[in-house]
């Protein structure tokens, strides 16, 4: 019955999924409930000012360091990095520079090497 493994029941599957989905929208929810409380602290604004240079800074150590014997190689790192670069001196738009910087990447390694 409704696709289920013998000896497992609706019931006991519901038992499982809901407490997961309440656990898991409220830990999705919860950094937004804090923001109105850690707004005027002067950490938080230098981390919404550094962070998309550290995400930016993980992106290029995490597609640079040990490329040699993954597909496409350091030319394909090398030209994800340049075209992250280009873009964010065209748009400055960080999410802008990490999703065209990663989407070249990927089209190097999958379609050119």
């Amino acid at each position: 019955m409704y696709g289920l493994p013998e000896g497992v029941t609706l019931t006991q599957v519901m038992a499982v999924l809901i407490p997961i989905g309440v656990i898991t929208v409220g830990l999705r929810w919860l950094p937004f409930a804090f923001v109105s409380v850690l707004k005027g602290i002067e950490f938080f604004g230098l981390l919404g000012r550094m962070m998309p240079v550290g995400v930016m800074v993980v992106l290029v150590v995490y597609t640079l360091f040990g490329q040699q014997g993954a597909p496409g190689g350091i030319p394909a790192a090398l030209g994800g990095v340049a075209v992250t670069l280009a873009l964010h001196a065209w748009r400055r738009d960080a999410g802008v520079s990490i999703l065209g910087g990663t989407l070249a990447y990927m089209a190097l390694v999958n379609l050119v090497f």
